[in-house]
């Protein structure tokens, strides 16, 4: 894929880019919606009884230490198969956006997703669930490669960090939504579940309607050998009619991307990208070992393992998934104030700190 370019041409930050950045972003209310949904779920005795019996008898007749009642193969299956798909899934996601262009990608997402939620809100059986879970687990994949990758293209290099911001914050919403989702449906017997995954169609139907009123973006038209609509596109989006300085500056990216033929072994040979590669690499890896996507997938779970009543636990879910929006609506208007590394060092410390405390509170004799 042509990299797109970083000069400053002349643009204006036009409704066509604000549109298109606002609907693609959906998909990152998508992926978090998903994410705080099925912990909450799991957490529920309907879903259980339904699905996973055994689990259900352990979590109140059994007497055994309270992390071992959720200590099921199956339900970590329904929980993994989704990150499994979507691993699969971006891979091929990858293709598509190169061959099809991130319009029809994310188009694509928007039918895996919501064959999922279908699948998933109509389960009857186990294998509906997990068939549904990969499904979802698609439609993340696609939109996870393709939604980044469209807004950064379809905005000038001015406007572009800001309108970024946008997918990354509609997944800390999607995540708080899904909380208070559950902590509602939790009390509607014994359908509640089906309410909270069936309301992952609302984003999705969202994202593929609104993909229909977007445009494609000038790169991709452009890489793909369609050049007048990808000037067209360049006029419309960027608001002016000069753009031949910033469409020469696409040709040339393209063209320089199609000439290396092995990007990544080309990154791992060179030894003066090494720095930024094992930068990037350690702070994505060492993110993941904090276990924050643990406690956001299974809060609900994580806080009834302690000892916490159901509402209490799902209320518990929707003050994390407050924070965690907040935080990030911080982050973002800090950002240009106290620069990346500050932030960085302070959120590293301030998660020293909690997962000691949080250490503390867990220890069982």
């Amino acid at each position: 894929m042509a990299p797109s370019t970083g000069r400053n041409f002349p643009a204006k930050l036009t409704k066509q880019v604000v549109l298109c950045s606002l609907i693609a972003a959906f998909g990152g209310l998508m992926f978090g919606y998903d994410i705080g949904i099925s912990g909450g779920v799991t957490s529920m005795d309907d879903f259980l009884l339904e699905f996973f019996p055994s689990v259900y008898e352990k979590k109140h007749r059994a007497k055994e230490n309270n992390y071992c009642k959720y200590d099921n193969q199956l339900l970590q299956l329904f929980t993994s198969s989704l990150y499994l798909a979507a691993v699969v899934c971006s891979w091929a996601a990858a293709f598509c956006c190169k061959k099809f262009g991130r319009k029809r990608t994310m188009q694509m997402a928007a039918a895996f997703f919501l064959v999922g939620v279908v699948l998933n809100a109509a389960s009857v059986n186990l294998y509906m669930l997990i068939a549904g879970r990969i499904c979802l687990g698609a439609g993340i994949g696609f939109g996870n490669q393709a939604v980044p990758l469209f807004i950064s293209e379809i905005a000038s290099a001015q406007y572009r960090g800001g309108l970024n911001v946008c997918f990354q914050m509609l997944i800390t919403i999607g995540i708080l939504i899904a909380n208070v989702v559950n902590y509602f449906t939790s009390n509607i017997h014994p359908y509640g579940w089906r309410i909270s995954l069936g309301g992952a169609g609302f984003p999705a139907i969202f994202l593929g309607l609104g993909s229909l009123l977007i445009v494609e973006t000038p790169t991709s038209l452009i890489e793909r050998g369609k050049t007048e609509e990808g000037i067209k596109a360049l006029k419309t989006t960027r608001g002016v009619e000069d753009v031949q300085k910033e469409y020469e500056e696409i040709v040339k990216a393209t063209e320089t991307a199609k000439k290396i033929k092995h990007p990544f072994r080309n990154l791992i040979m060179k030894q003066s990208s090494w720095p930024q590669l094992f930068c990037g690499t350690i702070l994505q890896v060492f993110q993941q070992f904090t276990g924050i996507n643990v406690i956001m997938f299974y809060a609900p779970v994580l806080f009834q393992t302690m000892g916490l009543g159901a509402d209490a636990s799902l209320l518990s879910a929707v003050v994390t998934g407050s924070i965690n929006s907040v935080s990030t609506l911080v982050a973002v208007f800090g950002v240009d104030k106290f620069g990346r590394r500050k932030l960085l060092i302070q959120a590293a410390v301030q998660m020293l700190i909690s997962q000691r405390v949080h250490d503390m509170i867990t220890q069982t004799d």
